[in-house]
C-alpha cells in the first residue's frame, strides 16, 4: 500500500499492524471502531466478547502513543433485540485499566440519522478523549468559537470595566451541536456524512473530516503524526494531511483504503470534494417539497 514520508497506508488486521509500529510515535491516535452492528466489514457478536476483542487493540494504543499524546475514540451505540448499548461506557473501563486518563467525554450530536419506531430516533454519538499522561498538549486557541457577548465586561475586582472574554473567542465545550449558526452561538456543527453528504463514498459509516480536524487542531501540532487504526476511506488521514500533519491509517478492506488513496491524490490536485471546517448546514427555505407539509396531510387534518 501507499506510504510517503507524511501518508502511510496500510492493509491487514488491526491489531497484527499495531504491533509493527514504532513505540510512542504518535502524538493522537483518533479512530471510529467498528459497533458491532453487523455491518458488512464486522461480524456481528455478543456485546461482551465484541469489548474483550479491544482489550490487548488498546494496549498496543498505549504503546504507539507519545506520552504527550492521547487517544480520541469515537463510538455510537450497539443496538441488539431492540436493547440499546452505549459503547463508550463499555470501553472506558479498557483504556482506564490500560493506563489511559481520560479528559472529555464529547457529546457529537447531528440532525438527521436513522429513525426508530419503538424508542427515540439515536441523533447523537460520543467522542471519548484520553491522554496518556499528565502533560499533554492542548491547543484551545486554535478551535475557538466566537463569544457569544464578546462585549461582556468585568464587574468587580482589578479588571471591573475590562472586558471578560477571551479576544480569540470561548472554549467550545465538550457539547459539540450541529446547527447553522455555529459561528454566531459558539455551538460546533458537523452534519454525519449521508447521501447528501459531499463526501459520501461507499462506507456505511464514514468520519466526517471536519470532526476529526477539531482534534487534529486542538491536540496536535504541525508535523505531528496521527494514526487512525480502523481507517475506512481515510478521513484521519486527509484531516492530518490538510493541517500539515503526517498520518497512518489501517484498515482490513483494501476497498476502502483504495478509495482513501484516490482521496489523497485528489486533495493534492485540489479536487476533493469535502466540508470545509465551519461551513453551515444546509437549512430549507421552506420553498421545497421536502420542506412543506404534504397535502395528503392537510386534507387528512381538515377531516
Amino acid at each position: 500500500m501507499t506510504e510517503t514520508a507524511t501518508a502511510v497506508v496500510r492493509c491487514g488486521d488491526a491489531l497484527e499492524e499495531l504491533k509493527k509500529l514504532q513505540e510512542g510515535k504518535f502524538q493522537l491516535i483518533v479512530s471510529s471502531p467498528p459497533y458491532n452492528l453487523g455491518k458488512s466489514y464486522e461480524k456481528k457478536q455478543k456485546i461482551d466478547e465484541y469489548i474483550e476483542n479491544y482489550r490487548r487493540i488498546i494496549q498496543e494504543l498505549y504503546r504507539v502513543c507519545h506520552n504527550e499524546g492521547g487517544v480520541v475514540w469515537q463510538v455510537g451505540n450497539c443496538v441488539e433485540k431492540g436493547e440499546v448499548f452505549p459503547l463508550d461506557i463499555y470501553f472506558y473501563p479498557l483504556f482506564l485499566e490500560t493506563g489511559f486518563k481520560l479528559r472529555n467525554r464529547v457529546i457529537w450530536h447531528f440532525g438527521h440519522g436513522l429513525h426508530a419506531s419503538k424508542r427515540f430516533s439515536g441523533r447523537y454519538e460520543t467522542a471519548l478523549w484520553f491522554t496518556k499522561s499528565d502533560d499533554y498538549v492542548f491547543n484551545l486557541d486554535a478551535v475557538r468559537v466566537p463569544s457569544k457577548y464578546p462585549g461582556k465586561r468585568h464587574y468587580k475586582g482589578e479588571k471591573a470595566g475590562l472586558p471578560s472574554g477571551n479576544p480569540l473567542g470561548k472554549n467550545p465545550s465538550d457539547f459539540w451541536d450541529f446547527l447553522a449558526n455555529e459561528w454566531e452561538d459558539g455551538v460546533l456543527e458537523i452534519p454525519n456524512v449521508k447521501s447528501n453528504h459531499p463526501e459520501k463514498t461507499i462506507h456505511p459509516c464514514q468520519f466526517p473530516i471536519e470532526l476529526v480536524e477539531r482534534f487534529i487542531l486542538a491536540l496536535t501540532n504541525e508535523n505531528d503524526w496521527i494514526l487512525d487504526p480502523y481507517g475506512g476511506v481515510g478521513s484521519s488521514l486527509i484531516a492530518a494531511l490538510k493541517n500539515k500533519r503526517k498520518g497512518l491509517i489501517i484498515d482490513k478492506e483494501l476497498q476502502y483504503l483504495k478509495i482513501a488513496e484516490q482521496r489523497v491524490r485528489d486533495l493534492n490536485n485540489g479536487s476533493l470534494k469535502y466540508r470545509k471546517l465551519g461551513t453551515p448546514v444546509y437549512q430549507p427555505t421552506g420553498r421545497e417539497a421536502v420542506s412543506k407539509i404534504p397535502q395528503e396531510w392537510i386534507k387528512g387534518r381538515a377531516q
